[in-house]
């Protein structure tokens, strides 16, 4: 604990990953660890929260001037479960505005000029930066699997529900998934097997395994920058060489709508997630925010419904074509982390797999031409994780990492 706090004080000053840190509250909380008996496989350790996710010893702001020291009354589900298993609160990490595309303060660390990605922009940054080992965020998007990748950590979206969010701000409650960011497969594993309790992968038994890889381009392939479509071929390659069946996996042409659907369910939903901060405190909003909201209040009924009904026809076409693969392999990003912060880039690659609700992770693999990480996206089938999170430790292994 001592570590993570002097990293933070050393580095936070640049990075603005954290919007709150109690440092003697956090030592308390180690110090109880310390004389505890074991209490579960999080003993002891530091653990940063989005500040989206209800914590009752800090306040939980959610980027927003209305909620300017908001102190909720209880934790969040899984804030409350990772306490039982020992976890210790770190502090509140920093998040777009309502998890929306509104920026916080945060910045790559890796290069200060960069974006972290985003809503989880604060959970990536600081766990990319060696302040905390373990930070949760969420995604709606592409809010975990981008940031991770532009961060250079692994990052982790579970099948749909797999952690409960009683206690996180719903954004698009179709869509929104608790995720997790670690330096290591392991580690997210470890985390998701004590707070959801799916089992720990046995990864050494993958070792010597031959996986089934769909190499998936994406119809969007084009919106990928070519220093990232270098990195994938790469992948791929590597992975042949380590004993993979690599086959080119092509989305059909159902899916080509998804990409329109999955902003309309997001701002459909969103729209009225938001309505009380709409209706109240208007003024208080950004003008990002406040777009997004009117779009998804021009929504109809009738367009969401079908939007709905064709994610679920795609869910069954996915189902089916999984079984032909032990994982996707397919972009986590378009590239490297874009210059500036107003923007946390494009989740182009990322929203359809949160629209289709299957396990995704971000695995750090190269970096690009102006020495930015980029990551590649490891996709499996719903409710596989256990198997997922197994491959793609597999994965990291190939790549040499």
């Amino acid at each position: 604990m001592r570590s993570c706090l002097e990293r933070i004080a050393a580095r936070d000053k640049d990075v603005h990953a954290w919007t709150l840190v109690h440092p003697e509250l956090a030592l308390q909380q180690a110090r109880a660890r310390d004389l505890d008996i074991r209490l579960g496989p999080l003993h002891g350790i530091p653990i940063g929260y989005k500040d989206i996710f209800d914590t009752a010893e800090l306040p939980t702001e959610f980027n927003s001037p209305i909620y300017r020291g908001h102190r909720p009354r209880s934790d969040a589900s899984c804030v409350a479960i990772a306490k039982t298993a020992g976890a210790i609160v770190m502090g509140k990490t920093a998040t777009s505005e309502f998890a929306y595309r509104h920026p916080g303060p945060t910045r790559n660390p890796h290069n200060l000029g960069h974006t972290p990605g985003g809503s989880s922009s604060g959970s990536a940054a600081a766990v990319a930066d060696y302040m905390v080992p373990i930070a949760l965020g969420t995604q709606t998007g592409g809010s975990t699997i981008r940031p991770a990748s532009f961060c250079g950590v692994v990052g982790y979206k579970p099948s749909f529900g797999v952690i409960n969010r009683a206690g996180v701000k719903p954004l698009a409650e179709s869509l929104d998934t608790v995720g997790v960011f670690a330096r290591t497969v392991e580690d997210v594993a470890l985390f998701t097997h004590a707070v959801a309790g799916i089992a720990m992968p046995a990864f050494e038994t993958r070792s010597g395994d031959a996986p089934r890889v769909g190499f998936c381009r994406t119809p969007r392939w084009d919106d990928g920058d070519p220093a990232m479509h270098e990195k994938l071929e790469l992948a791929a390659s590597l992975l042949a060489k380590a004993g993979a069946g690599v086959t080119e996996l092509t989305l059909g042409r159902d899916f080509e709508a998804i990409y329109d659907d999955q902003p309309v369910i997001n701002d459909y939903e969103a729209a009225r997630a938001l309505a009380f901060e709409y209706e109240n405190h208007r003024e208080q909003l950004s003008e990002l925010i406040l777009e997004n909201i009117r779009r998804g209040r021009r929504v109809s009924r009738e367009r969401y419904d079908a939007a709905v009904r064709n994610a679920a026809h795609c869910r069954e076409l996915l189902a089916r074509t999984m079984t032909a693969y032990d994982f996707v392999l397919t972009p986590a990003a378009p590239g490297e982390a874009p210059e500036g912060i107003a923007d946390t880039g494009n989740a182009v690659f990322n929203r359809i797999w949160t629209l289709l609700g299957v396990p995704c992770l971000t695995v750090p693999a190269f970096t690009g031409p102006r020495g930015l990480p980029v990551g590649v996206q490891i996709v499996g089938e719903y409710g596989h994780d256990t198997q997922t999170l197994a491959w793609a430790r597999w994965v990291q292994r190939a790549l040499g990492q």
